[in-house]
């Protein structure tokens, strides 16, 4: 009873946040990773620790919990993967993708193999992929905010799923690779939609309904759920049967911001002994970790739209650099994943959910106009361009 009284302060928390930061122009997911890195440590060592004698493991050990964590999960990738639907591969964003994911890939590939030599060869290829990943929602919400021109807006948005898209099916991909078995029902599954639109199965929301529940099969039966998301999306897409949220917007919507989200970022964060984390690393793995993700990228934005357009103003060259750089749900969904998977420590998790929280304010700190309100949070991630 009193594991389940923890929940529902945290959800109260993070619900409390999220309404008082939307006063403040802030959008969800920045209230909720303020509350993540500052407030849940803080509840857990002043208070739950010593008052009520629990730890991490022993709140997030119930089977309730896990059974609600894997829909919480299913339901936040599927919204995240569900972009793959929309992506329009064309020169100009290829352009900019290229260095904007391969420089800071390559550059966290390197810090997970030197700065933090116990990593498996699995984790430190995941490291990079933090180091390049964009988020495709929450830069989406920034350019309608502050009413960025439509074509530079599409231009921009798929160019973060051209990354995210990579990021995720070489995850998947590099998982499959440790045992080749395990990939035969995940890409069985992936090719449910064929299999739906040769019975003549036309509806949409039949095939998204369908992608959810097995994503949640997926994921509760520790299958690889990427390459199953991803490969049943790019069906979709090949036979342009469009993506329909399985129920309403609006309840999508409030169930992510409410629930999904908050559970996923508690569950991480309340197995994190933040003083035993941070002495577990160096000060220059801690400094590499919060620096080396945003410069890397940064140039790596810089690079690719200096490809794109030479002739780009510095201004708007440094604005795209900054937007491109913004992390967000996307790497909260996957720093989880590799928690989950014992991939990385937590310590590391700690600190790039922490880097993840300065980039993405980056560009309002820059002075690029205020973050998007929250009420229009609900709105603009159920329409892309």
């Amino acid at each position: 009873m009193i594991i389940a009284a923890f929940w529902l302060l945290a959800a109260l928390l993070f619900a409390l946040a999220t309404r008082v930061g939307s006063r403040f122009g802030i959008i969800s997911i920045v209230s909720q990773l303020l509350v993540a890195t500052l407030a849940l440590p803080l509840l857990m060592a002043l208070w739950v620790e010593p008052a009520w004698h629990l730890s991490g493991a022993q709140l997030v050990a119930p089977v309730w919990l896990k059974n609600l964590y894997s829909l919480a999960f299913a339901l936040v990738l599927g919204h995240i993967l569900s972009d793959v639907i929309d992506l329009r591969l064309d020169r100009r964003s290829l352009q900019t993708a290229l260095p904007s994911f391969c420089l800071p890939f390559a550059v966290g590939l390197a810090c997970g193999f030197w700065l933090l030599p116990g990593e498996t060869w699995l984790g430190s290829l995941a490291i990079g992929l933090v180091f390049a990943i964009t988020a495709i929602p929450v830069l989406y919400l920034y350019l309608s905010h502050i009413g960025y021109p439509e074509a530079a807006t599409r231009r921009l948005v798929q160019t973060a799923i051209l990354i995210d898209l990579a990021c995720w099916s070489l995850f998947g991909l590099a998982q499959g690779s440790l045992n080749l078995a395990s990939l035969l029902l995940p890409l069985l599954g992936a090719g449910v939609p064929l299999l739906l639109y040769a019975i003549r199965v036309r509806q949409p929301w039949v095939f998204s309904s369908v992608f959810f529940a097995l994503l949640v099969a997926a994921e509760h039966y520790r299958l690889n759920a990427l390459i199953y998301g991803v490969g049943y999306l790019l069906c979709m897409a090949a036979l342009k049967v469009p993506f329909i949220a399985p129920v309403n917007p609006r309840l999508m919507k409030a169930l992510q911001t409410f629930i999904a989200v908050p559970l996923l970022l508690t569950y991480g964060v309340v197995q994190i002994d933040v003083h035993g984390a941070a002495s577990s690393l160096s000060g220059v793995q801690i400094a590499a970790l919060l620096l080396l993700p945003i410069a890397s990228k940064l140039l790596g934005n810089w690079l690719g739209l200096s490809w794109l357009s030479p002739v780009m103003a510095p201004r708007t060259r440094w604005r795209e650099s900054l937007l491109l750089n913004i992390r967000g749900l996307s790497e909260i969904v996957f720093l989880n994943l590799l928690l989950q998977q014992q991939l990385i420590s937590p310590a590391v998790y700690f600190v790039l959910m922490l880097m993840g929280l300065i980039a993405t304010l980056l560009p309002a700190l820059a002075g690029l106009q205020r973050l998007p309100i929250a009420p229009s949070d609900a709105r603009s991630t159920c329409v892309k361009p």
